[in-house]
């Protein structure tokens, strides 16, 4: 159990102050000022245990929710900011501790918050050794608390997409993580998050992925490649379509009237296979895609 006194940032900062500073130690060195993401690099070098991999892991599913997130180092730890402070990263001798600056203003379907319960404005994460991580759940955690953070600074949200037959968000052809982005903010009910899911798990499997909305469907691809999948809102499901299904192993279910397309189709409830899921992806990327 991390000890209590961190879950204050008044406190983690009393307790930095008491230690020699990183960032001093390696600009007398170097005399250069180093970066906040190489003193991270270095603190995930030094841990060099689960808790090491642990802060490295959740570094970046943090970065991954939001192009705009800055990673700063204060008080001696990692520090992830926009328009504020979102969460830090502290590290104990048995737990890595993500500790979110108005999380007691967060709401926590997937109940992730297991420590500084007591706070008013506080609240933390405390991730053990062997400790699964709900990477969806995370990313939801973090997109809520930077919306909380514009909240009262953005001008009025533009009027949102049309819904198409099906409920399918009508968003205009564009490349890139934008469209993407947009189109599946506008997913509706369920759909969203699944497409918040669906999204991370491509982007980590295929590092450095293409992406673009065409024909009111995210696409996803390969430089020169090609694209691999996309997938679209139907009433009940969505489609998720592999454009090259039928060289997959095991093949998808969904059958086409394409003979080298294959569907699978997501449910409200369905369980999803995701180990399975990133494996057709990775395979997928690596077969020649289509130019549309």
């Amino acid at each position: 159990m991390a000890r209590k006194a961190s879950g204050t940032l008044g406190k983690i900062a009393k307790k930095a102050a008491s230690r020699p500073s990183r960032a001093k130690e390696i600009s007398a060195a170097t005399g250069k000022a180093p970066s906040a993401s190489r003193l991270i690099d270095g603190r995930i070098k030094e841990l060099g245990d689960w808790r090491g991999k642990t802060l490295q892991r959740v570094r970046a599913i943090i970065r991954q929710a939001d192009p705009e997130i800055v990673e700063e180092w204060k008080w001696e730890i990692p520090v992830w900011s926009r328009d504020g402070l979102i969460c830090t990263g502290e590290t104990y001798k048995n737990t890595v501790k993500l500790t979110f600056a108005k999380g007691a203003s967060l709401k926590d379907p997937s109940r992730l918050f297991n420590a500084s319960l007591e706070g008013k404005v506080r609240r933390a994460i405390d991730i053990r050794e062997g400790d699964a991580i709900d990477e969806a759940a995370l990313t939801d955690l973090v997109r809520a608390a930077i919306a909380l953070n514009l909240k009262g600074k953005r001008p009025p949200a533009a009027p949102q997409p049309a819904l198409l037959s099906g409920g399918n968000p009508q968003i205009a052809k564009a490349y890139g993580d934008a469209p993407v982005q947009a189109y599946i903010a506008a997913m509706p009910g369920w759909k969203s998050a699944l497409g918040r899911r669906l999204d991370a798990l491509i982007t980590r499997t295929v590092p450095g992925v293409r992406k673009a909305v065409k024909w009111n469907s995210p696409f996803y691809g390969i430089e020169g490649q090609g694209w691999f999948l996309s997938y679209h809102c139907f009433t009940k499901y969505v489609k998720v379509a592999f454009f090259r299904g039928a060289s997959l192993h095991p093949v998808p279910p969904g059958q086409s009237k394409q003979k080298d397309v294959r569907y699978l189709d997501i449910h409200e409830h369905d369980r999803i296979d995701e180990a399975q899921l990133a494996a057709w992806v990775k395979q997928a990327s690596e077969l020649p895609g289509e130019n549309m």
